[in-house]
This record gives structure tokens, sequence and C-alpha cells, in this order.
């Protein structure tokens, strides 16, 4: 398919569908190049998880496969994030054929160059669908997540330079997977997700449930590990699970694009048994700087064009664009999809 097959709205398409995959930015010998790491394919059972990896330059509006992770173990819900001239990737989980689930340790350190990955420390906590977040162009920022068999409050911060990690203040509120997050300067906001709620009686199972709550940060310079948390205000909207989120400096804001309001499973079957959708919707606090203060603003998108099951946002030429997902039918999707906000 060339560029001028393209319906509106596609900047490009990947060579297969993936959803849940890990995806980051970078500029390459002056070009953007997008890169989207392991996920999931379109059957959407543990035999479709996968290691695969593509390449998409932004300005060609081309995507094409490239080595994928070097252990070949697929997972999904991992995250990447540009730091220092280089893609880091970290965790994730694998499903095993009895839909056993376990989080996974290994990190990376993908150089978009040779496309050669390196592996770096292990996280000390293994986690998946966390927030990645990229600090002082040296630290990154990994928020809350699933490990194993629950949730977890950690958050961990790794240092590329020293390839070490560090125990960071905790996250405040109830512990979650698939929230979603950015970073500008110093000022972080995380919002959204899904906790885990006990059983009401004994020998009774546990349910998820939306988290409906953001919290802001605020990046102590002089040692990044300390960050001092603060409930945010809430937006008009429903609350999004695994929706696509960027910091852009530019805006001054983070912001966060589809998602859906249902926890749902890797398939994209809810928890409870009803079917997600997507949300047609953008939203983004207008001052990230006064959270105490700040207003949302939200924008309504064509009804339909909402994708899920995203883990990460990519800021291109004033507009923003995910990179595989699922669409309102829950198919897993190919799609590098633009998203314009004026």
């Amino acid at each position: 398919m060339t560029v001028t097959d393209l319906p509106p709205g596609t900047h490009a398409r990947l060579p297969e569908p993936v959803s849940n995959n890990a995806v980051a930015a970078i500029e390459v010998d002056g070009q953007v190049m997008a890169y989207s790491f392991a996920g999931l394919h379109e059957g959407k059972t543990w035999a479709d998880v996968t290691a695969d990896a593509y390449a998409c330059n932004m300005d060609l509006r081309t995507c094409r496969e490239m080595p994928g992770l070097p252990d070949g173990i697929g997972r999904l819900a991992s995250v990447a994030v540009a730091v220092d001239g280089a893609i880091w990737i970290f965790g994730g989980y694998t499903v095993a054929e009895d839909g056993s689930e376990r989080s996974t340790p290994e990190a990376w350190r993908f150089d978009p160059r040779d496309e050669r990955y390196t592996r770096v420390a292990d996280m000390p906590v293994p986690v998946d669908d966390a927030v990645a977040l990229p600090y002082g162009d040296r630290y990154v920022i990994l928020v809350s997540g699933w490990h194993d068999t629950d949730n977890v409050a950690d958050v961990q911060v790794y240092d590329t330079v020293q390839d070490i990690w560090f125990a960071a203040t905790p996250w405040p509120g109830r512990p979650v997977f698939g929230h979603a997050g950015g970073i500008v300067a110093n000022r972080l906001l995380v919002c959204g997700g899904v906790e885990v709620v006990p059983p009401e009686t004994e020998g009774g199972r546990r349910s998820f449930r939306r988290y409906d709550v953001c919290w802001s940060g605020t990046v102590d310079p002089q040692a990044p590990w300390q960050i001092d948390w603060r409930v945010a205000p809430n937006h008009p909207g429903p609350m999004p699970y695994r929706a696509a989120a960027t910091g852009d400096p530019a805006r001054g804001t983070v912001l966060f694009a589809g998602g859906t309001d249902t926890p749902y499973n890797y398939n994209g079957e809810g928890y409870d048994g009803s079917p997600a959708a997507p949300l047609d919707m953008v939203m983004y606090p207008v001052n990230l700087a006064a959270p105490r203060e700040e207003a949302w603003r939200m924008v309504m998108r064509t009804p339909g064009s909402g994708t899920m099951d995203h883990r990460g946002l990519v800021p291109w030429q004033g507009c923003y664009y995910t990179i595989g997902g699922m669409n309102g039918d829950r198919e897993v999707i190919a799609d590098v999809r633009e998203i314009l906000i004026r």
C-alpha cells in the first residue's frame, strides 16, 4: 500500500497489526523514527503474543519490520522511552498456554542507528502496564504497574548513565495498571488505570475497577528519586484505561488520547464480561504548572475513530500519533493514526 492509498487520518501502516505494544520515537539523522516493540497480533490468543518490532519513518510515512526483542520472548504491556539518544524498553508480561501470566524483569537499550539491543540492569521489581517517563535526558521513572499477581505502589528510577536503579517516592494512590501519563520539565501527571478490589466475601473472587483519580508530581532536580505527589483535579470525562499519552513541552501539558472506560483483559473483553469500547476523545489540562487550579480541555474526535490498548503517544510536527492498538470492534490494527489538536 502506498501513501496515496491510505485513508484520511492514517499516516502509515505497520507490516502487521499489533496492540499493547511499547512505543517511542526519536530523531535519527535528521528524521523522526517511531518504534514499536512486542505486543499482541490479531489472533488475540496467548500464541499471538509477540517479540516483533517495527520502525516507522514519520517523514517518509513508511514502516518496516526490524529485529525484535533479543530474547525472542513475546510479551505484552512493555513500556519504551527515548533518553540520551537511545530507546529504553522495560518489562511486560508473558502469557502461557494455560493462561498464567508472569511479569518480566528484562530491560534493554536499543540503538536506533544500528538497530542493536543491549541488555541493561533488570528492574528490581518487575512490572508491566506501568507508566514510563523520561527525565533530564538521563533518567527513566517507572510508576506503579502490575507485578505477577497484583499491582504495586513502587516508583522505580533508572539511571541510564550508571545503569543502576533507585527506589523513588512511592505512588501515593491505589496501586494501578494500565494507567497513562506524561512529563514536562520536572512536572508529571498520571491518570486512570485499574485497581484491584478485594473479594467481598471469604473465598470470593477479587474484581477490577477503573481508578478515577489523577496525580501530579514534581521531581526534585537534585534527587530525581524524590517526587512530591499531589492529587490533581480530574477531567470531566470518563477516566481512561490503556490510553495513549505523552508530555508535550510545546503545549506545556500532558495529552491523553483514546483508551476505554471499561477494564478489560488483553483480548479486549471486559473483566465483567462486557466488551470494551474506545473513547473518541483527547483530553489535556490547560495548565500543568498549576495542578490545583488547572482546567481540562476535551476534544471530541470523529465518532468511531478512537482506539485503545496503547502504551504510548508519539508527538510529531504539531500532531500526535497512535501506533497500532484496537479499534471499536476490538480488532488489532496496523494503523499509525493521526490526532490533530487545533
